[in-house]
């Protein structure tokens, strides 16, 4: 997740991203629009800019101090 948002920040397209993380051969085997590697790549930078926003805590807030 970090470095698909590092990526994205830095100004990568997603599918640039799905080809760092995926590898080129497995997203160019199928139609980027329609891949499920396009939806994952997706997810990953909208639910880390969440983290990053400030969602962590909300995280943290799930594992109580022992």
């Amino acid at each position: 997740m970090l470095q698909a948002i590092d990526a994205r920040q830095a100004g990568a397209s997603y599918r640039q991203i799905a080809e760092a993380l995926f590898g080129k051969g497995r997203v160019a085997s199928d139609p980027w629009k329609s891949s499920a590697l396009r939806d994952a790549t997706l997810a990953l930078v909208r639910d880390g800019m969440k983290l990053v926003n400030g969602g962590y805590r909300d995280l943290l807030q799930r594992f109580p101090e022992r």
